[in-house]
């Protein structure tokens, strides 16, 4: 595909997508395929041709359609919305087309730093502490991650290797083993899947402390097992309120 055919392309995506938005409520919210139903409708193997983009935008609504629950429909009340806009689509064209990697400050500077600012913003929106906050020009500041799953292991594994590098000092005579094997999490018994999952990724003990009659996590019932298990030899690291 070149520059002529990509705006021709681009120019009908566009308009399929605001349709497809414009007109979200008259389509079935939660698919009624059954699974495995994608496979017999296409090849068994990858095309070693191109095929138009006309095909590709036929096969959109043949295909892909009828296996998609509509998350943006009015009529979604399931799991949480996941913010979509017609500014945020456009920066994604946007992203898409300078497809930089920011895994360091000069693989992309404005990338870099652009998240920095951008997770600022978002810290004092909510009201964090300033040490909480990159420009505060402590240790404080925030990355972008994939998903809340992700951003779950990343503070686990984050805390885990401070509190390691914390008792080292502690007890130096301790062999890193030991210390993995005493520390211990704590989240609530409501918490999501992905927060035990991430205990078992980052090989650490995680407690589920009791809800009260809310689904809420209570400062008496955390403070009763934290200091249940630092009387049984334990090191409490983590809390996840998610």
């Amino acid at each position: 595909m070149e520059a002529p055919e990509f705006r021709e392309f681009a120019k009908s995506m566009v308009d399929y997508i605001a349709d497809y938005l414009e007109n979200i409520r008259d389509r079935r919210v939660l698919s009624d395929v059954k699974p495995g139903y994608l496979r017999p409708l296409i090849p068994d193997s990858a095309p070693e041709t191109p095929e138009s983009w006309e095909d590709v935008m036929k096969d959109i609504e043949r295909v892909i359609m009828p296996g998609v629950t509509h998350w943006h429909s009015p009529k979604f009340h399931a799991y949480f919305p996941t913010a979509n806009s017609y500014p945020a689509i456009v920066a994604d064209m946007l992203s898409g087309a300078i497809a930089c990697i920011g895994f360091s400050w000069i693989a992309s500077p404005a990338c870099t730093e652009l998240e920095v600012v951008m997770l600022d913003w978002l810290g004092k929106m909510i009201g964090l502490p300033k040490e909480f906050l990159a420009c505060s020009g402590g240790k404080g500041g925030g990355v972008i991650q994939g998903t809340a799953s992700e951003a779950t292991l990343v503070a686990l594994l984050g805390a885990k290797a401070k509190k390691i590098e914390e008792i080292k000092v502690l007890h130096p005579e301790w062999s890193e083993n030991t210390i993995i094997s005493k520390l211990v999490g704590y989240s609530s018994s409501q918490a999501h899947s992905s927060v035990e999952r991430a205990g078992l990724l980052g090989g650490v003990k995680l407690r589920g402390v009791a809800a009260d009659e809310n689904n809420r996590l209570r400062g008496e019932a955390l403070e009763a097992a934290i200091k249940k298990d630092l009387e049984d030899g334990l090191i409490p690291f983590y809390v996840s309120k998610k």
